[in-house]
């Protein structure tokens, strides 16, 4: 369990508790945010010599296996990537944190970080095996599992001598003795200490359970199991290796064959790791800390406020018109936020929207709030039947950990998301719109405000159930408008196949003639490119004609293996001049070097990047600038979801951002739908909803965030290759 207040009231007061180097916090903040970029790691990088020199030596090392020399900065991070940067970073810092160790007490260094970096290395290569998103968290999560154990000892080394004298070579009674005589063992320690610095919610998570019952983690996050069988599998003195193998059978199913390969391979990377990161090692004798101690403190406990009495029970009725008003699913939830902040002084609440496809609840998170945007990774399968939130779910009712019978062990994926909340326990709310499954909420609250809020319960499940209706009036509404989108659809048939005719005859004409001007060229020409473009536009064109009668999944004609910058340099290349002529508008490219390639199909890939060019410079008559950026994206657990419901790994992202006058909130709520536009004049208002109609086609996302006055910014999210190879489509070359 999570350490009480109490317990982190006496740790916070032992004398040596190490802080983070400045440098290395500036870097992790860096590398978290969602804007940071590759060449703000870089210049932090720059700053520090030591830092810089250690990034060099491991990417040029034969853990990477690189061909060529790597000498900048710049070349390393953009191949590393920002995880292994930062990964590198702790790794270095942590080890000169805990370098100043007097080590004639009997405290062996080389051995501690033999073992964590082994545990490291292996935690590594159980991901990549799992398919398990991210795995640089599953390294950094196990070469600092036991970093309570140096806690502790560099706290109290005489004292914590004895303990492990006593316990000599049996690592389950040094454990028993730690929580005996400091109320803890070193795993709660270590996650306490990764909290205290702030590390990733999941991360501190791993190592706080890497000492659990195996029992008990079958419903953990995979992170928590990955660290789990890593430490397990470990050959350390006192360890029963069979226990080991039963773990990782039990868990991943992995043989004993794997398992010994699994030990191979970290052997062989271990020297190059440590040797890269400047860390003195003992490989393959590990052994327990032989002078740490406990030592109690004085008690003292916190006082908690009491919730506010509701004062004004007008703000329900406020609060329930603005559920019947909002335009879509997330402002709704956001009025519900606000209802439960304004009526019961709640703030620490989460979401889970039912997925029937998938059959669990899928965490929802929003962009302005940081504290939980981990959430949205986060799926939680009907299959946990002892989830607090699944029960929710199933029964109808409202369960929370506070009542629940104490014969029921809780859930480590309930007690994960309670840490997650800060707080002592949950509620968890069914929501339930016209007999429909909409989700479970789910609040984070103490024992007292719970007793108070019990009290509450009617207003509250007022609250709850008006949500869950507005999500099930707002479904119903975005199924009969794509019945009426299909209705305008049907009925342009006509019309489109006069369409096709009239145009086909001067496409061909035009098409002629940029032959007979490619033949009056020299083959040397720098034009043959930009004629070459064009032929292929017009192409283009002549496609875009044949699928006005078509079906939506028709606009893809040809599905193969696209580059998305090259896609947007050949656009650029023939559109830079005149746009900027015409429109006065400047055009910023940032590719991201290393985007991986996607499944799709290329020249429906350009229909919607013009249409949202198109879209951004008639936005801006006056003139403006618009970014057109690029970026390769990973989700942060399996099966996990991105912020736009992507259920894969690894996407790509392209954002279309420019500096008009924004969008109206009436327009925005309506954009994608059909002859719906935001500018006047002879528009037909198709553009948006044909790009948004081929991005789903292509299994991808796009939506629009927009304020008046700053600008609107349009996102594109599509899996990469190797997430849809098995999901869309093939297509021969020539069409259908």
């Amino acid at each position: 369990m999570p350490i009480h207040s109490v317990l982190a009231d006496q740790l916070s007061n032992f004398k040596h508790i190490p802080t983070l180097p400045h440098i290395l916090l500036q870097l992790m903040k860096t590398c978290n945010e969602e804007n940071g970029s590759l060449k703000d790691v870089s210049k932090i990088i720059g700053k520090d010599t030591a830092l810089t020199t250690r990034v060099l030596k491991l990417v040029n090392s034969a853990y990477y296996g690189n061909k060529y020399h790597i000498t900048s900065v710049d070349s390393a991070v953009g191949l590393l990537g920002t995880n292994a940067i930062k990964n590198i970073a702790i790794c270095s810092s942590v080890h000169e944190v805990f370098q100043t160790v007097n080590t004639k007490t009997g405290f062996n260094l080389k051995q501690f970080w033999g073992h964590s970096l082994t545990c490291a290395i292996l935690a590594k290569l159980v991901a990549i095996n799992r398919n398990i998103p991210n795995p640089d968290d599953a390294f950094l999560a196990g070469l600092l599992h036991d970093i309570g154990k140096i806690i502790l000892w560099v706290n109290f080394p005489q004292q914590y001598s004895d303990l492990i004298e006593a316990h000599k070579g049996r690592p389950e009674s040094i454990l028993a003795g730690e929580n005996q005589f400091v109320g803890a063992g070193h795993a709660e320690i270590g996650a306490w200490l990764l909290d205290k610095w702030n590390f990733q919610s999941f991360i501190a998570d791993a190592v706080r359970y890497h000492h659990y019952p195996l029992n008990r983690l079958h419903d953990a996050l995979p992170l928590v199991k990955c660290l789990y069988v890593a430490n397990a599998i470990c050959k350390n003195p006192g360890r029963n290796f069979a226990d080991g193998l039963h773990a990782a059978r039990e868990t991943f199913g992995f043989t004993p064959v794997a398992v010994e390969e699994f030990l191979s391979q970290a052997d062989a990377e271990l020297k190059v790791v440590a040797d890269s990161l400047n860390i003195g090692i003992e490989p393959g004798k590990s052994k327990e800390p032989n002078k740490e101690s406990v030592s109690a403190e004085n008690d003292r406990h916190k006082q908690i406020d009491l919730i506010k009495e509701v004062r004004d029970r007008s703000l329900l009725q406020g609060t329930l018109e603005n559920l019947l008003a909002a335009t879509d699913e997330a402002e709704i939830l956001k009025e519900s936020l606000q209802g439960l902040h304004s009526l019961f002084d709640i703030s620490l609440v989460l979401f889970f929207i039912f997925n029937p496809e998938k059959q669990g609840l899928r965490g929802i998170s929003f962009p302005a709030d940081k504290r939980f945007s981990i959430i949205k990774d986060v799926f939680i399968s009907l299959q946990m039947e002892k989830s607090l939130m699944i029960e929710c779910l199933q029964t109808r009712k409202i369960a929370d950990s506070f009542t629940r019978s104490s014969d029921i062990i809780p859930a480590v994926i309930d007690e994960q998301i309670v840490r997650l909340l800060g707080k002592e326990g949950m509620i968890c709310i069914p929501m339930i719109g016209y007999g429909e499954t909409i989700g479970v909420m789910v609040l984070g609250i103490d024992r007292r405000e719970f007793s108070h809020l019990t009290t509450q319960i009617k207003p509250l499940k007022m609250l709850v159930n008006q949500t869950s209706v507005a999500i099930r009036v707002h479904r119903m509404k975005e199924s009969r408008l794509r019945e009426i989108q299909l209705e305008r659809f049907g009925a342009s048939s006509s019309m489109a196949r006069k369409i096709i005719h009239e145009v086909n005859n001067p496409l061909s004409i035009i098409k002629n003639y940029l032959k007979i001007l490619g033949i009056k060229l020299s083959a040397a020409n720098m034009a043959q490119d930009e004629i070459q473009i064009l032929n292929e536009e017009i192409d283009r064109v002549a496609q875009i004609l044949h699928n006005l009668n078509s079906s939506s999944e028709d606009w893809i004609s040809k599905i193969e293996s696209v580059d998305v910058n090259a896609v947007l340099s050949d656009i650029l290349t023939i559109t830079r001049e005149p746009l900027l002529d015409h429109f006065n508008v400047k055009l910023h490219f940032d590719p991201d070097p290393e985007l991986p390639g996607i499944l799709a199909d290329k020249n429906s890939l350009k229909q919607v990047f013009i249409n949202l060019m198109k879209n951004a410079f008639e936005a801006m008559p006056d003139g403006g600038n618009l970014h057109i950026r690029t970026c390769r994206v990973s989700s942060r657990l399996g099966g996990g979801l991105s912020d736009s419901d992507l259920d894969y790994p690894e996407y790509v992202e392209i954002t279309f951002h420019d500096d008009g006058p924004g969008i109206p909130d009436e327009i925005k709520t309506r954009l994608f739908e059909p002859y719906t536009g935001t500018k006047n004049g002879d528009h037909s208002g198709l553009g948006l909803s044909i790009a948004h109609t081929i991005i789903q086609t292509l299994k991808g996302t796009i939506n629009c965030e927009s304020e008046p006055g700053n600008g609107a910014t349009f996102r594109v999210e599509l899996p990469t290759t190797a997430c849809t190879e098995k999901i869309l489509p093939r297509r021969e070359a020539n069409g259908l």
